[in-house]
């Protein structure tokens, strides 16, 4: 029995999966649902607007109607029961709770015409919206969990995610040079800086860091062919030089968070994946440095050629920006802070800050702040200690699994996956400590997808390929 037989017959037994000789139809089709969500919420200004989630609504059910039509016509429903989905659904229970009318104003009876009660949310509708939004993510997860589950699949899966982030730097790099009214000349931004196909540039930045992970993991494990790694090699440059030129200091921390992220697997991994005729693990060690070191170059060149001298000075704090709203993050902090020690069990409710900070608030409430610029915080002041609890989980369990992955598998390629999987996850995992990037809707589908990346267990290609002969 080699290590790989060994890896799948160690698996949990929630989550094995048995995997057909031949994909289904059925099975085809949540695939293609699962790549194309990220594709399409990218392509319509990172799926922030209500009308996207219309079509996203409905690749959700015709994801659920095809994962039902697969269980049907095959061998019973297929599922990889993984414990990450535990934390997402905690999160669903812990919307529905605050839904739940508990709070009276304490009036007489009298005087009311109707039974006083008040849900724990302050704003339900945000947080019936919010709701629905978690269980097309649970779904999501679930189906990318479950049917990215050969080693063909997650190569593909691998190569979109690239293509994807390239493609999108390169037009924002063109936008960002001919400075357009609007995205696609269409859709303007009053009151936000846009970057490509985003609302917001901070969020492009974070994609990027996404998509980059997954780059960056395959150039520094060497596990593809050099005419392959000089495109993916592009590619990672095009990414790095349009999430400088967003001029992003969230960004930057956690470009530089994702490199020692990478060289630090790449030292515990490079020994058990030394390959003879590549050369000695130091070597290897010093070859990705090296290269990190002339990535670097390259990108600060090509940013300066471009007249990005400005964002590149911005996004390394050299020199201040002008005072706007988001350079106002400590006082939302704070404010993220007293909401949540006075409401501190189960939050004000999801997608309520904005409504609650006015009444936390110390200013003289210019401001209408939607958000907490600190994902962590926001999720204690809308959720509380449940809801951060949830969260701390899933990244416990998300790193835990991945490393359990790169420490068990031979096979390079699945390596360095799973590293640039972890490796964006944690870039855009220290992004959401300055700004609240996983709030944008293509970030928390990729981020996911990145999550399932980094986990599955998937059937290699040659086992696969001896089944059906």
């Amino acid at each position: 029995m080699n290590s790989d037989e060994a890896q799948v017959q160690n698996t949990s037994r929630f989550e094995k999966i048995e995997i057909g000789e031949n994909p289904s139809r059925a099975s085809s089709v949540v695939f293609f649902v699962v790549c194309l969500v990220p594709v399409l919420s990218t392509v319509l200004y990172g799926g922030v607007d209500s009308g996207t989630w219309v079509a996203i609504s409905v690749l959700t059910g015709v994801l659920a109607l095809a994962w039902l039509t697969d269980a049907w016509f095959g061998n019973g429903f297929l599922v990889n029961r993984s414990l990450l989905l535990l934390p997402l659904g905690a999160m669903i229970v812990i919307g529905v709770i605050q839904l739940i009318p508990v709070f009276s104003s304490g009036l007489p009876p009298e005087l009311l015409a109707v039974q006083d009660t008040q849900p724990l949310s302050m704003d339900p509708y945000s947080t019936r919206f919010f709701i629905i939004r978690l269980v097309a993510y649970f779904l999501f997860f679930a189906a990318a969990l479950t049917f990215v589950n050969t080693e063909r699949r997650l190569k593909r899966l691998t190569m979109l995610v690239i293509v994807l982030g390239s493609l999108t730097a390169f037009f924002g790099i063109l936008q960002w040079l001919a400075k357009p009214a609007a995205i696609y000349g269409l859709r303007e931004t009053p009151g936000a800086v846009s970057f490509g196909p985003f609302v917001n540039q901070h969020h492009f930045a974070a994609f990027i860091e996404l998509c980059g992970g997954l780059a960056f993991g395959l150039l520094a494990g060497g596990a593809v062919k050099r005419d392959k790694m000089l495109v993916i090699g592009i590619g990672a440059l095009m990414m790095v030089s349009a999430a400088l030129l967003t001029g992003s200091r969230g960004g930057f921390l956690s470009f530089a968070g994702m490199a020692a992220f990478i060289l630090v697997a790449r030292l515990k991994t490079g020994t058990k994946n030394h390959d003879a005729t590549v050369g000695s693990p130091p070597m290897k060690t010093l070859s990705v440095v090296m290269a990190i070191v002339v990535g670097i170059i390259c990108v600060i060149g090509i940013v300066m050629f471009v007249g990005g001298d400005t964002a590149l000075i911005r996004g390394s704090g050299i020199k201040q920006a002008a005072t706007d709203v988001s350079n106002g993050r400590t006082h939302f902090w704070m404010t993220a802070i007293r909401i949540f020690l006075d409401r501190p069990i189960f939050g004000v409710g999801y997608d309520a800050f904005g409504v609650a900070f006015p009444k936390y608030d110390t200013w003289n409430g210019v401001f209408r702040i939607e958000q907490a610029h600190n994902d962590y915080l926001q999720t204690l002041a809308d959720a509380g200690i449940a809801g951060f609890l949830c969260v701390l989980g899933f990244i416990y369990l998300l790193f835990k699994k991945g490393f359990a992955v790169i420490g068990s598998t031979t096979d390079p390629f699945r390596s360095s996956i799973a590293v640039g999987a972890l490796a964006g996850c944690c870039g855009i995992l220290i992004h959401s400590f300055f700004d609240f990037p996983l709030r944008t809707p293509v970030n928390a589908f990729l981020f996911l997808l990145m999550a399932a990346a980094a986990t599955v267990v998937v059937k290699p290609a040659d086992k696969v390929a001896r089944k059906r002969r």
